[in-house]
C-alpha cells in the first residue's frame, strides 16, 4: 500500500498535455493507481512547489522533455473507492497545455513507455474520458 492510499485529505496532482502537430504525448503508467494504463504525463505537486513548477518537473522526470509557455486547461477530480466504499485514492488534478519545442521523450521514473499519439487515433489507447476532455481543451487553447 502506498502512502497515498486511504488518504485523510485529497492530493494535488498535475497533468500536462504536450502537443506536437497532430500528436499528443502519452505515458503508460508504471505505478499505482492504474498501472499499465495510458495517460497524460504528470504527478503529485510537492509542498512549496507552484503548480507550473510541478508540471515542468513531472514532465522532465517522466519524459526528459522541457516545454515553453504553459496554459491552464481545467481541473479533474478523481476519487476511487474500494469494495467497502472507502476512499482509496483522492486526487484533484490541475491540467496544463504546452506545445512541444524540441527533444524526444524517453520513459523514466514512474512511466514504462512514452509515445506521440495521433490525435485522430486516440481510441486505441483506451484513455480515461477525462483525458479526452482535457486533450480537447488543450487543442482549443493552443490552436
Amino acid at each position: 500500500m502506498s502512502d497515498r492510499e486511504y488518504p485523510t485529505r485529497p492530493f494535488v496532482g498535475i497533468g500536462i498535455v504536450v502537443i506536437k502537430g497532430n500528436h499528443v504525448l502519452l505515458c503508460r503508467r508504471g505505478k499505482p493507481p492504474n498501472v499499465g494504463s495510458w495517460t497524460l504525463p504528470g504527478g503529485a505537486q510537492d509542498v512549496g512547489e507552484t503548480c507550473e513548477a510541478a508540471a515542468r518537473r513531472e514532465l522532465l522526470e517522466e519524459t526528459g522533455l522541457v516545454v515553453g509557455d504553459l496554459h491552464f486547461c481545467a481541473h479533474v477530480d478523481t476519487i476511487r473507492r474500494d469494495d467497502r466504499g472507502q476512499v482509496r485514492f483522492h486526487y484533484t488534478i490541475l491540467d496544463f497545455a504546452a506545445r512541444w519545442e524540441s527533444g524526444e521523450p524517453v520513459a523514466a521514473t514512474d512511466v514504462s513507455e512514452v509515445e506521440w499519439a495521433d490525435m485522430d487515433d486516440l481510441d486505441r489507447y483506451d484513455l480515461w474520458s477525462e483525458a479526452h476532455r482535457i486533450i480537447a481543451i488543450a487543442r482549443g487553447l493552443l490552436a
